[in-house]
């Protein structure tokens, strides 16, 4: 029987119903996270774009910010746009609190405002040649630790980048090849259902949160396989 990882997608702001619709194309099954219950219910979690401040105030408000950072600390976490802001180490434009696990500076609105939102396409790493990337009120990643590998590029910046259990984009691939213009020129998501979105990078983070959830199911047989023995010394 086919098993469909549990995703969690932060739905305080932001397109996080983008999200999920995006996690059911790769077979994962999505769920809200609201609250810090619900982050004990899932495997892995997507931190929407957004506005980061907004974000923060919100976390501080249902009282989320703790356990979110614990979370991230371990587990699959993925963070677009202002996803990204907020999970890394150093951020600017102004200073700002964050969650502080990717090793990286990020810049806010480095490409400047709304209107100069654009849509690029750019080298990846990832199968399947160049990544069509939705940028609105992008930032950018300025650093990284070497510890950081970077899996797309803008002219030449890191826009999609992995550390360990972390993944982050500057751009929205929950909008890839459903973003389009309006005939009066404004940006809107399209709704032609003919189009095939690109999802390569949420089929991507699910295999890392299905890779995470198999290494931590077969610690879990291994360890009732072969309980922790106790000695008369440590019994005393």
């Amino acid at each position: 029987m086919q098993r469909f990882p549990v995703i969690g997608v932060l739905a305080l702001q932001g397109d996080y119903e983008s999200h999920a619709r995006a996690l059911e194309q790769v077979n994962a099954q999505p769920k809200m996270v609201r609250t810090a219950k619900d982050l004990e219910q899932v495997e892995g979690l997507i931190i929407p774009g957004g506005e980061s401040t907004t974000f923060l105030k919100l976390l501080e408000r249902e009282e989320l910010f703790l356990p979110l950072q614990q979370f991230v600390r371990t587990r699959p976490t993925f963070g677009t746009c202002a996803g990204c802001i907020l999970l890394a180490k150093r951020v600017t434009r102004p200073n700002q609190q964050s969650l502080g696990v990717l090793d990286a500076t990020v810049e806010r609105n480095a490409y400047g405002r709304q209107i100069d939102s654009e849509i690029l396409t750019g080298p990846t790493s990832l199968p399947g040649g160049p990544l069509e990337m939705v940028f609105i009120r992008a930032p950018r990643i300025v650093e990284l630790g070497n510890s950081v590998e970077v899996l797309a590029q803008r002219e030449g910046s890191p826009v999609l980048v992995r550390q360990m259990n972390i993944l982050a984009a500057t751009f929205h691939p929950e909008l890839s090849h459903a973003y389009g213009m309006s005939k009066n020129g404004d940006e809107h998501i399209s709704d032609n259902e003919d189009e095939h979105p690109d999802r390569r990078v949420h089929r991507y983070f699910a295999q890392m949160v299905e890779e995470y959830s198999r290494q931590a199911r077969s610690g879990a047989s291994e360890a009732h396989k072969h309980p922790a023995q106790t000695t008369a010394a440590d019994r005393e």
